[in-house]
């Protein structure tokens, strides 16, 4: 049993299995890789394990192999999805926004991203729902939070978020067989001029593209409207993560690029289902990868955000199907 950092037990058969074990589980006490250069500021914490779904909720084909199967042997064809089945997915967008909501209504100095795991977790199973995430090619945790550098996929643990920071939590449930994907960036007690430069030009950047969204326009055609909000705020945008389809996958036809010149084929079709969430940067538009093989940060450890929704193209134009509700926390900047 493993009293340290208060994590779960943990049994080993033998000490043989202890020896081939000990590589994994050290992690959990000591995350830091010294062979790695860390872009900034930011070092990974301690993470707890995987949290229980009880076995009545319905799980995606992932949960208990960390592969999706689905999604892996998908041919690549944007679904258009019958009236019912986009009722179902209009569900699990508004539970992954009243989930984000309640994660947003968290977010202060001194609390800690495993916390914020820890109440989404409970708040997204105690509604009959899955943590789309959890597990997600092994991914440890049932939502993305990712502060200052992170860019996007950052695996929650127990650092206390500092006054000062910015955070991405980024939110998908799986309900009744489909997902709805969110994500917003915030702001952490006082912060300085370009962290809030950088969320108001991050939101624009989003919200500006959405208004573009109409049946016959080119899925290129979002990244011209984005870098060019970015350059407007002395942003960059980062190139290696993209919008894509969602509903009965997590990820699926239509990847979406967020920059300009880019080679996204296809048009909009009324019916397509898809996200649109820019993830820019202070600095430079690169990004590396921490030994997780997860947490995507920026090569020059500058800040980054983004704000991202899951819409459905109509025959006029764009029902946001992750939408703000009346009740929801107010963002902190000007919008």
């Amino acid at each position: 049993m493993c009293k340290e950092f208060g994590l779960a037990k943990a049994f080993f058969c033998g000490q043989n299995c202890f020896k081939a074990s000990w590589p994994t589980h050290k992690i959990k006490h000591n995350p830091l890789d010294p062979n790695y250069n860390y872009t900034g500021k930011l070092r990974p914490g301690i993470v707890t394990p995987l949290r229980y779904v009880p076995p009545e909720i319905l799980r995606p084909d992932y949960a208990a192999t960390g592969t999706p199967f689905e999604e892996e042997a998908d041919s690549g064809h944007i679904p258009i999805y019958t009236n019912e089945e986009m009722d179902m997915i209009r569900a699990s967008c508004r539970l992954g926004r009243r989930t984000l909501d309640l994660a947003h209504s968290l977010v202060a100095p001194g609390v800690t991203t495993e916390e914020i795991d820890r109440r989404v977790h409970e708040f997204i199973i105690d509604n009959n729902a899955y943590p789309s995430p959890l597990n997600y090619y092994k991914f440890p945790k049932s939502v993305c939070t990712s502060p200052n550098e992170v860019i996007c996929h950052g695996i929650p643990d127990m650092r206390p978020l500092k006054s000062g920071d910015v955070l991405n939590i980024d939110v998908t449930v799986y309900l009744n067989g489909y997902h709805g994907d969110l994500n917003e960036t915030y702001l952490v007690g006082d912060v300085d001029d370009d962290a809030r430069r950088l969320v108001e030009g991050s939101y624009q950047c989003t919200h500006r593209a959405i208004a573009a969204v109409k049946p016959g326009i080119e899925y290129k055609k979002f990244g011209h409207i984005i870098q060019k909000t970015a350059e407007e705020f002395g942003l960059t945008v980062n190139r290696n993560y993209c919008g894509h389809g969602v509903g009965r996958m997590f990820h699926c036809a239509p990847n979406v690029p967020h920059y300009a010149n880019n080679g996204a084929k296809g048009k909009v079709r009324a019916g397509h289902v898809f996200t649109i969430e820019p993830m820019v940067n202070l600095g430079q538009q690169g990004d590396d990868t921490w030994p997780d093989d997860w947490t995507a940060v920026t090569v020059d450890g500058k800040w980054s955000a983004a704000f991202e929704h899951s819409m459905v193209a109509t025959a006029t134009g764009v029902e946001v199907m992750t939408a703000r509700f009346e009740d929801s926390p107010p963002l902190e900047i000007s919008v």
